[in-house]
């Protein structure tokens, strides 16, 4: 393939440069902002009898990155996710890169040495993590060369037995979150969005990088090629850690369409 490069010279190379009433970086973040302004009572997210509208869910999502903020993440930072399919991780999908930070999803089967070792090589600055993993997370924490700040994040719907690792709970960290707060949109869309990991089936897990496009591409690809329609239902069987749902987080919201969410 070759590629063809306009010379400076060339009258479309004249006056037409990027601007903001011509280009904005693509980002999946943008489908929350334009579905919750036009379908804002569609129901978002389904957890047992708990519901979340799409202003809720753009409002829960923006006190997470207010929060986050306000406890030191800063943008390029990483916030990892020991979470199973539920609303919270939904909102971290969002509400991670509203902070420009970078969601790390870890693979909830993993064992505590490979979730320390990624932790690490990640470099999390906060690791959001829900009580049935209270185990695994607790021996991977005392294996970490640094400890980011753990924020427990219990199930309203369905009681899990399990120890609290932190000082502060996902429900008392939105509460400090701002639900105006402005939302950190990349300036590059090549910048990360979220992190990844393989299973370490062959070594030490390898990293992975999806940056903001390849989101915001791939999710439109998932609509694409499974002909998703508008306000379509999505059961979550697939786990949220698995290449960020393969980018279903965002296609559903893309088409306000509905998220239930499965534990197991």
């Amino acid at each position: 393939m070759r590629l063809a490069e306009h010379p400076a010279s060339s009258p479309y190379q004249q006056g037409l440069d990027k601007n903001p009433a011509n280009y904005v970086p693509l980002t999946p973040l943008s489908f929350l902002e334009r579905t919750a302004d036009v379908f804002p009572k569609r129901t978002a997210v389904i957890h047992g009898p708990w519901r979340a509208d799409y202003a809720e869910l753009r409002s829960r999502s923006r006190r997470l990155a207010s929060a986050l903020e306000r406890h030191g993440v800063r943008p390029g930072d990483t916030v990892a996710a020991m979470l199973p399919n539920v609303p919270a991780m939904v909102d971290a999908h969002y509400g991670i890169p509203m902070a420009g930070a970078v969601i790390n999803a870890l693979n909830v089967r993993l064992e505590a040495d490979t979730i320390a070792y990624i932790l690490d090589h990640g470099e999390a600055k906060v690791l959001l993590t829900d009580p049935e993993y209270a185990g695994v997370i607790k021996d991977a924490l005392a294996q970490t060369e640094r400890r980011p700040l753990v924020v427990d994040v219990p199930d309203h719907v369905f009681d899990v037995p399990g120890e609290c690792l932190g000082g502060l709970t996902y429900d008392e960290l939105l509460a400090e979150g701002d639900p105006e707060f402005e939302p950190l949109y990349p300036a590059d869309e090549w910048q990360a969005i979220a992190l990844g990991y393989t299973s370490g089936t062959t070594g030490r897990p390898k990293g992975v990088v999806t940056h903001h496009r390849g989101a915001y591409l791939n999710a439109i690809g998932d609509i694409l090629v499974w002909d998703m329609g508008l306000h379509p239902t999505y059961l979550w069987t697939l786990p949220m850690f698995h290449c960020n749902g393969w980018c279903f987080p965002w296609a559903v919201a893309f088409q306000a369409g509905t998220q239930v969410c499965l534990r197991r």
